[in-house]
């Protein structure tokens, strides 16, 4: 059973991510914003589940591995990001393949931090006068 729950998960990630490109795809090539966008999103939210989602949902093992490894897995794009990265060298734009590459590193470093803070936030409510 964790398999099919694996691969629908996967394919529900692979068919967003694939939606997403679609939507936002640039025809003229240009600077990868989408992939960009994916793998920072998706490091968040691999980061928040991974720290967070026991304490704010009570998911099963086998249902926490198909959003991680099946959704985020494939809603997420290193492959792709390489691919991006060698396109971009080899028509010239160095200076955007190195700005690709910090971005997507220390982006998706920065949201995957994002994701732990998130994890454990808790918000604080303050009881006005006319509350008690």
């Amino acid at each position: 059973m964790p398999y099919l729950l694996i691969g629908f998960a996967g394919a529900c990630g692979a068919l967003l991510r694939y939606g997403l490109s679609l939507f936002f795809s640039s025809s003229g090539g240009g600077f990868p914003w989408i992939t960009l966008f994916i793998n920072c999103f998706g490091s968040l939210l691999l980061a928040w589940i991974n720290e967070g989602a026991g304490r704010f949902f009570n998911l099963s093992p086998q249902v926490k591995t198909a959003i991680t490894s099946g959704f985020i897995g494939s809603f997420t794009t290193f492959s792709t990001f390489s691919h991006e990265t060698i396109t971009l060298v080899t028509t010239g734009h160095i200076y955007q393949a190195i700005l690709y590459v910090l971005m997507s590193l220390f982006g998706g470093l920065l949201f995957a931090w994002i994701g732990v803070k998130l994890a454990f936030f808790k918000p604080h409510f303050h009881q006005g006068e006319g509350d008690r």
